[in-house]
């Protein structure tokens, strides 16, 4: 754990990590929090569609006034102060900014945005999970063709519970499930941005909607982050996507050994090496004690009498037959602790995590009853849900990635609880993130044109 050292030995002779970051939401607001304060980073540059936003976010997280008034870029570098502008293209093509962070939330845009950091020969940060799932393997690819770095976000939890999957391989464990908890209750599944608040308003004391998208924490209730989520982590790790998706069990952060492991052997999973998402609710309403809803777990397996003796020692939380152990980490800080990523993937050329291969898709699915000519309207809305399933099945059935079903229009009925196929919806042929994404299944899948 030295990166701290090397960030010191960047400042120390006057070469800190220079960063151009694409994105002023909740996720980059926190980075910008703490990268202020991290000694050996620079903030050249932010970019935002409203950039008086973006102003209000960094005054918000106590930047000075005078740190933020860089009037171009070059006077941001010459200075040290922080270029705030409308002009994402303008860090991306910048040559003395070491790495972008995207963090948009658009997977279109995050597409866009790396494709052509990369091809300017800079390291990405993808905090973007939604471009991640949509083509994440092909991005990869195109950055180690091009000698870069493409990373996921350390905070969020994707690259967490591949840190936890990589931990326990290179300690000689089986993974038998990784993943995260949430809330969960089998309605959420219909939750749309009108009736979130019924739902926030019961565990989440929020005072101050004003800054709160709607539409953005909704896709953490209905089921659609956890999908994304858990197919980033497939695809960075080589864990597999169950067949039927995931069925949020609920269990507190002690019981995951005996709950995630195979069915086979008393558990809810349809075999081993496999994601799952915990619920912090009982199907009855009833709150789980010491659930996981803010953290990440790895559920592990060994065939060493005297490793399972020593899981049950060291109190790594077994289960009954002392077969499976679990490790947890109780909760995450997402943006918070992005710079691990940011200094890993300049001063390491490591990412923490980045995808190796095409096991998990996330497949737009109808929240309710939708009607021919319908405009879908993506990730956390009215329309469609996200549920993972394994990218075989979703090259195999025709169906259309979460990504994509935003500002299409339906062909045809499509009954509640449906999975929506490419053939239901007008797609436009040209669009780069659709044309991206069919080049990435040619590549890691097979060709599945309509």
């Amino acid at each position: 754990m030295n990166l701290s050292r090397m960030l010191a030995e960047r400042a120390s002779t006057g070469r800190p990590v220079r960063i151009g970051q694409i994105g002023a939401g909740k996720f980059g607001t926190m980075f910008l929090s703490q990268c202020r304060v991290t000694r050996g980073m620079h903030l050249v540059g932010l970019a935002d569609l409203l950039p008086a936003r973006a102003r209000e976010r960094l005054t918000g997280v106590q930047w000075p006034e005078e740190q933020i008034d860089a009037a171009s870029i070059d006077e941001a570098f010459r200075t040290g102060k922080t270029w705030v502008t409308d002009d994402a293209r303008a860090l991306i093509e910048d040559p003395r900014i070491e790495v972008i962070i995207e963090a948009t939330g658009d997977p279109a845009a995050g597409i866009r945005h790396a494709l052509a950091a990369i091809d300017a020969g800079k390291h990405v940060v993808m905090v973007n999970v939604e471009g991640d799932a949509l083509a994440g393997p092909l991005i990869a690819k195109r950055a180690t063709m091009k000698g870069v770095v493409y990373s996921m976000a350390w905070g969020d939890q994707p690259a967490l519970i591949a840190e936890h999957v990589d931990w326990a391989r290179t300690c000689g464990f089986k993974v038998v499930a990784a993943g995260k908890g949430t809330r969960y209750m089998p309605t959420y599944h219909q939750s749309n941005p009108d009736t979130v608040w019924e739902i926030l308003n019961k565990y989440l004391n929020i005072t101050d909607r004003s800054h709160i998208n709607p539409k953005m924490f909704n896709s953490f209730i209905d089921g659609t982050k956890s999908g994304i989520e858990m197919t980033a982590v497939c695809n960075a790790t080589g864990l597999e996507a169950q067949t039927n998706g995931l069925s949020f069990p609920p269990a507190s952060r002690f019981e995951h050994a005996e709950v995630c492991k195979p069915r086979e052997h008393g558990g809810v999973l349809e075999k081993a090496g496999v994601t799952e998402v915990t619920s912090s609710v009982y199907r009855d309403g009833t709150d789980v004690p010491h659930h996981l809803a803010m953290g990440t777990y790895v559920v592990i397996e060994s065939d060493s009498a005297y490793a399972q003796q020593c899981f049950a020692e060291y109190n790594m939380l077994p289960d009954k037959t002392g077969r499976y152990a679990s490790l947890y980490r109780p909760t995450h800080m997402i943006g918070l602790e992005l710079g691990v990523s940011v200094a890993s993937a300049v001063l390491r050329r490591e990412p923490t995590g980045t995808p190796v291969c095409f096991n998990s898709d996330v497949v737009a699915t109808a929240k309710k009853a939708l009607r021919k000519s319908e405009i879908l309207d993506g990730e956390g809305g009215f329309c469609v849900w996200g549920k993972q399933m394994p990218a075989r099945v979703s090259l195999d059935g025709g169906y259309l990635p979460l990504g994509l079903a935003h500002n299409v229009r339906l062909k045809v009925d499509v009954a509640e609880g449906q999975q929506l196929k490419w053939s239901d919806v007008e797609i436009d042929p040209t669009d780069d993130a659709y044309r991206f994404r069919r080049e990435m299944e040619v590549m890691f899948g097979r060709p599945n044109t309509p």
